[in-house]
C-alpha cells in the first residue's frame, strides 16, 4: 500500500476523531435540555458505538478506495461545483490552491524534502512511538499487578483476585480471562465487598474494559489531537455514570450503602498512593479524578441518586444514533481526496490556465510599457 494511502487514512481518522467529538458535543448540548439528560446508559452505548465506527471507517473508506469501487462525492468537488456556478468570490488560482492544500500536505510529507516536512514527520513518529511505549510500560505494569495478586475465587471466565499493592478495585482483561482485582482490606467489610464487586462485573456487562483498550491503543495515532482527549475524558465519566446509574436500578439495591461505600474507597485511595497508570487498560471503582477532586465524585453520587425519566425511549435513541452514524460516515467520504478528473476540474484547470495567461500577458504589457517609457525618456 503506497504511503500517501496510509497518510491520508492518517489524517481522514484525525479528521473524524475531531468530526465525532463535534458532533458528539452538539448531542450533549441537545439532551441537557431534555429529561434525558441524566440517562446514562444509552449516552455510554452510544460513544461506544461511535468509538468502534470512527477507529473502523478509515480502514474501511481506505479499503474501498484500494478495491476501485468509485469515489463518491467529496467536499472538494462540490467546492468546485459551487465556483463553477459562481457562489465563491476568489480567483481561481487562489481557489485551486485552497482546495489543493490536502493535497500539497500530504506530497510534501511523503517527499520529505522540505525542512519543515522532516520537522513534522520526525515530530509525528517521535510521539506515536513515545505514546506507544508508555502504553506497553502501563500493560506490563498491570501484567505485573495481575501477577502479584493471588486468586480468590473463579466465576465463570471472571477471576477474583486480591492485592496487598492496591486501593481501589478495579477490572481487566486478558485473550480469554476477565480479572476483578480487589484490595485485601476489602475483606473486612463484606458490604462494601459485594457492592464494589457488583460494580467491576457491571463493567463487563457494559464491555468498558474492550473500548478502554481500544482508546489507548489509538492514543499513539491521536496523541496530539486534543479532540481525543475530549472524548476519552467524556467516556470515562459517561462509563461511570452508566454504571453506577445501572447498578441503582437493581431491585432492592441499597443507594446510601453503595454511596458511602464510593466516599469510603475514595477516602482509602487518598492514603495509598500506589495506584495503576491512566493508560492502563483496566476500568477502576474510582479514578484518579475523584480521587483528587471531590466535586467529579459528588457527580457520580449525584448521578445514582437523580431520578430518571419514565417510559420507553429506545426510538428516540436510535434517532440519534442513526444521525449521528449518518453524519460520521457522510463526514468520512465528504473528507476524502477527489479522484479522477471530472468535467468540472477540468473546466477549473482550464479557467485557471487563462487566467495566468491573462496576468502573463498584462505583465507582459506593463513590462514592454516600461521599456518604452525609459526609451522615450533617453531619447
Amino acid at each position: 500500500m503506497k504511503s500517501d494511502a496510509l497518510l491520508n487514512a492518517y489524517i481522514d481518522l484525525n479528521l473524524l476523531v475531531g468530526a465525532g467529538a463535534l458532533l458528539w458535543l452538539a448531542a450533549r448540548a441537545g439532551l441537557r435540555r431534555t429529561s434525558l439528560a441524566t440517562v446514562y446508559g444509552p449516552q455510554l452505548r452510544l460513544l461506544n458505538s461511535m468509538t468502534v465506527l470512527l477507529a473502523l471507517t478509515p480502514v474501511l473508506v481506505l479499503i474501498m478506495n484500494a478495491s476501485g469501487l468509485g469515489h463518491p462525492p467529496t467536499l472538494s468537488d462540490m467546492l468546485v461545483s459551487q465556483y463553477l456556478q459562481g457562489n465563491v468570490n476568489m480567483s481561481a488560482t487562489q481557489f485551486e490552491a485552497m482546495i489543493g492544500m490536502r493535497e500539497d500536505l500530504v506530497r510534501d510529507l511523503t517527499a520529505s524534502q522540505a525542512i519543515w516536512s522532516r520537522s513534522v514527520a520526525v515530530l509525528l513518529i517521535s510521539g506515536a512511538a513515545i505514546s506507544a511505549v508508555l502504553l506497553g510500560h502501563a500493560i506490563l505494569r498491570l501484567r505485573s499487578a495481575l501477577a502479584s495478586a493471588y486468586l480468590w475465587k473463579r466465576i465463570g471466565r471472571v477471576d477474583l483476585l486480591l492485592s496487598d499493592h492496591t486501593a481501589v478495585a478495579y477490572s481487566t482483561r486478558g485473550l480469554r480471562r476477565l480479572y476483578v482485582v480487589l484490595p485485601t482490606s476489602l475483606l473486612n467489610d463484606p458490604r462494601d465487598l459485594r457492592l464494589t464487586l457488583a460494580h467491576e462485573l457491571q463493567h463487563f456487562r457494559q464491555k468498558d474494559v474492550e473500548t478502554a483498550f481500544l482508546m489507548e491503543c489509538l492514543r499513539p495515532l491521536l496523541f496530539w489531537n486534543p479532540a481525543y482527549y475530549l472524548w476519552r475524558r467524556d467516556m470515562r465519566s459517561v462509563r461511570e455514570f452508566a454504571c453506577d446509574q445501572a447498578l441503582g436500578a437493581r431491585a432492592r439495591f441499597d443507594l446510601r450503602s453503595y454511596c458511602e461505600c464510593l466516599i469510603r474507597a475514595s477516602e482509602r485511595a487518598r492514603r495509598t498512593p500506589i495506584f495503576l497508570s491512566s493508560r492502563s487498560p483496566s476500568v477502576a471503582l474510582l479514578d484518579r479524578r475523584e480521587i483528587l477532586r471531590a466535586p467529579i465524585l459528588a457527580r457520580r453520587i449525584i448521578a445514582i441518586t437523580e431520578r430518571r425519566p419514565e417510559g420507553r425511549q429506545g426510538m428516540v435513541w436510535g434517532a440519534v444514533a442513526a444521525v449521528i452514524a449518518g453524519a460520521v460516515l457522510a463526514t468520512a467520504f465528504l473528507i476524502q481526496r477527489p479522484g479522477d478528473w471530472s468535467h468540472d476540474r477540468i473546466m477549473l484547470s482550464t479557467i485557471v490556465n487563462l487566467e495566468r495567461m491573462a496576468n502573463r500577458s498584462s505583465a507582459q504589457a506593463t513590462v514592454t510599457a516600461l521599456n518604452a517609457g525609459f526609451a522615450t525618456s533617453a531619447n
